[in-house]
């Protein structure tokens, strides 16, 4: 059963979907389950591939829109503030221990793409997050920066303009992640990811497809991975493809967070399969039911 639920975050209320397992005993405090969104998609994309599915092995499943984003409250529309990112998973976890029907010592997280890296960032410190999980983790400023370093750069130093343009009145600037088309002369990861988000394969409204200009600094000052070590001794599990670009995010930072964290690799996979093509999620979801029915 999926039910629309709200909570606060930082003075903004955010939109969240609370799916509950079916046959729950009267009375009966549930494990939990935060599942976050990839950058610039919403509640109804990735995470709702995996929540009816946790929701169903016996875990009371919180997805929820980011600040600024998709349906929850937040000025300037799209703004990718890592921090506040961060911070709405611990607003989740402090929604979940407030409801009679959860366990609060029993409660974990899972970021997938870009939430893959403020969920962990956030856990280093938050230690209500007994179990912490990934799906196809990037960390966001360090994918930016490969993807064009000089071209983010500009981005980082335009923002402070940006910024003053807004105080002055002027519209938001914004920046596109993805062409509005693709050909064969467009790079494999960019064709995957407007496969998923610019057709009716997963397109959806309030999945913009873009971030506001003045996130950029503070993207910058970002680092999901640099202390991820503090998670520990809780478990950390990273689940990426074999074949996603992104896969090296995973690896480095189960090197850094040391014995207590494990890679899963879904073979053949890549970044954005993970997000909905069964061949690709039943096995994510087979571990992560396994990794958080050990841990919480």
């Amino acid at each position: 059963m999926k039910t629309d639920v709200t909570f606060p975050s930082s003075g903004m209320n955010l939109a969240g979907h609370l799916y509950a397992p079916a046959g729950r005993t009267e009375g009966e405090r549930l494990p939990a389950i935060v599942i976050g969104h990839p950058t610039t998609g919403v509640k109804e994309q990735a995470p709702a591939s995996y929540a009816p599915r946790l929701a169903a092995a016996g875990y009371l499943v919180l997805t929820f829109d980011a600040a600024y984003q998709g349906a929850s409250e937040g000025e300037p529309r799209g703004l990718e503030d890592p921090f506040q990112r961060a911070e709405d998973f611990r607003n989740a976890v402090t929604y979940l221990t407030t409801r009679p029907d959860v366990d609060p010592e029993r409660i974990g997280v899972l970021g997938i793409c870009g939430s893959g890296g403020y969920a962990p960032y956030a856990a280093q410190t938050d230690h209500r997050m007994k179990a912490v999980a990934t799906v196809s983790a990037a960390d966001v400023p360090a994918f930016f920066r490969s993807a064009d370093p000089e071209g983010f750069q500009r981005l980082v130093e335009e923002a402070g303009q940006a910024r003053t343009e807004e105080a002055l009145g002027s519209p938001v600037r914004m920046v596109p992640v993805l062409p509005d088309t693709v050909d064969d002369s467009t790079p494999a990861s960019v064709r995957e990811f407007h496969d998923y988000y610019k057709t009716p394969r997963a397109r959806h409204p309030r999945s913009i497809g873009a971030y506001a200009l003045r996130s950029a600094d503070l993207l910058d000052q970002f680092d999901s991975y640099a202390q991820i070590h503090k998670i520990a001794p809780r478990p950390l599990l990273m689940i990426a493809g074999s074949r996603a670009e992104t896969l090296p995010f995973s690896r480095e930072a189960v090197e850094k967070a040391g014995d207590t964290a494990e890679l899963f690799l879904v073979d053949g996979a890549t970044h954005v399969d993970l997000y909905d093509r069964d061949e690709a999620v039943t096995p994510a979801v087979t571990k992560l039911t396994d990794f958080f029915g050990k841990h919480l």
